[in-house]
């Protein structure tokens, strides 16, 4: 199924799909659920975008345990993730699909160590102003968790949360990179999956006094 150029899949990637991932440098992705708690809401979509703005959306059903083909691309050595908030997602795809995904690159992270001029490090305030595009958010608190009925401006809004994260993610690389702060954004990047395991155990602020 294509809707805009934005090709929709079923509880995993297909063959062909996975091929042509494998074969980018980076991709970027993000997830759809019913609340922002893993262990009690479920997930509902996957969105991917490479650079060439080949977007694809996996339907997750209820119960649904994992995804060979996405497990294999987000676990690639080879391929950047890009996500925005990379904290929830990556803890979503693990806790629900068993995917631990790695190499990753968070774009809430790099725009708040870069953009230190700014408060505002949602995903809409940093594609407007890096990418000059104003995201419609008016989706973001949707049921998703009917996948089979979802609407055209949901799909719309899926596929925009992926569709600028590689461009956002090479701007603010080289924020920080002029900035001195890369190093410090690649150790930030690797701490995420202890943050995550700390997160599934429901710690909080333990390295608060």
């Amino acid at each position: 199924m294509t809707l805009q150029a934005f090709q929709v899949a079923d509880c995993d990637l297909t063959p062909e799909q996975l091929a042509g991932y494998l074969s980018a440098s980076a991709i970027a992705v993000d997830t759809e659920t019913m609340g922002l708690l893993p262990q009690r809401d479920r997930l509902c979509l996957v969105q991917i975008c490479d650079s060439e703005g080949h977007v694809t959306v996996i339907r997750i059903p209820r119960d649904q345990k994992e995804a060979p083909y996405l497990k294999e691309l987000l676990e690639s050595s080879n391929i950047l993730k890009v996500f925005h908030f990379a904290r929830f997602d990556m803890a979503t795809l693990l806790y629900h699909l068993g995917i631990a995904v790695q190499p990753v690159f968070c774009t809430k992270l790099a725009s708040k160590l870069a953009r230190t001029y700014s408060p505002r490090h949602g995903l809409k305030e940093v594609v407007q102003e890096l990418c000059k595009v104003e995201l419609d958010k008016s989706a973001q608190s949707s049921d998703w968790g009917s996948p089979d009925n979802l609407e055209e401006a949901q799909l719309s809004y899926a596929a925009n949360d992926v569709r600028y994260l590689l461009p956002v993610q090479q701007k603010l690389q080289a924020m920080l990179e002029r900035e001195e702060r890369w190093e410090l954004a690649q150790q930030c990047f690797q701490c995420l999956p202890v943050f995550i395991s700390l997160d599934l155990l429901q710690y909080k602020d333990i390295f608060e006094h």
